[in-house]
């Protein structure tokens, strides 16, 4: 995660505070922990396809990464938010299963277990900008216009708030549960913010011109003309000035600078083949 800039909601501060009056701030951290590790999930999936998180603002249940990603098809779309909830469940499964082998652990692991499985479960809920929502636009707009999908899952989010907003309010009756709260104003506050600032942006490579005064690695790769843009962002290393030779079968066709590369990954179509970005010899 690379260059990404993390930020804090003002929920995510008066949830801290509410752990800390009622003697569970350690609760508190681990939660939080987990939900570094479930973005975490959500940027190399992202990476991998051609994107990235420009900021991670954490909020009580997780961190928010609102809005459509221009240009990418549903399907890379659908892994990219399915990312992040499998990481916190393959991490729960892990420490059950590390529980078999020292039993004796259990008492030191069970929070985080159980924070990993609380945060999965969480986001699979279909309130945007939570992963549930953004897999449920993802799956409608395979189907309907954008704006139908949209307002239906806005619909659908403020109705799973309020009623989890009802449920706080029949819980000061039996059993206080302010999380229940802090849930509905977290999925409220989601639906009618603008989310610009979290967004998945298009990756490509800048050279840093400080970093040349320390020296930096210049690599050097061979691709067919026939790979996806997509797959070429994969192929650059960040850190280094990159230059790659396309080849047409056995002859090169063409060389592709830092400044070429650059501009074909900002403004290329993922899903094309980079021959149609090379001025062929």
């Amino acid at each position: 995660m690379v260059g990404i800039k993390f930020g804090i909601h003002p929920l995510f501060y008066a949830f801290g505070i509410y752990y800390a009056l009622t003697g569970r701030i350690f609760v508190f951290v681990v939660y939080t922990l987990t939900a570094v590790i479930h973005e975490l999930g959500h940027s190399i999936v992202a990476s991998s396809v051609g994107y990235r998180l420009n900021k991670i603002t954490l909020m009580p249940f997780g961190a928010v990464a609102k809005g459509n990603i221009d240009g990418i098809k549903c399907a890379d779309e659908l892994k990219i938010a399915f990312a992040g909830p499998l990481v916190n469940l393959g991490v729960g499964l892990l420490f059950v299963a590390f529980w078999w082998v020292f039993p004796q652990t259990y008492a030191f692991t069970d929070l985080a277990a159980e924070a990993n499985f609380a945060l999965a479960l969480m986001n699979f809920l279909p309130v945007y900008p939570l992963d549930g929502g953004r897999i449920l636009s993802a799956l409608l707009r395979l189907k309907l216009k954008t704006q139908t999908a949209d307002r239906i899952c806005t619909a659908t989010g403020l109705t799973l708030s309020g009623l989890m907003l009802v449920l706080f309010v029949l819980s000061i009756f039996y059993t206080f549960n302010l999380s229940l709260l802090f849930f509905a104003l977290f999925g409220i506050f989601g639906l009618l913010g603008n989310g610009k600032e979290n967004k998945y942006v298009r990756m490509y490579s800048v050279l840093d011109t400080e970093k040349l005064k320390h020296g930096v690695p210049y690599k050097k790769q061979a691709v067919d003309k026939g790979i996806t843009v997509k797959k070429l962002v994969s192929l650059l290393d960040v850190n280094a000035i990159n230059e790659i030779a396309v080849f047409d079968k056995d002859v090169q066709i063409a060389t592709l600078s830092q400044k070429k590369l650059t501009s074909i990954m900002e403004k290329g179509d993922l899903y094309s083949p980079i021959y149609k970005y090379i001025a062929v010899k």
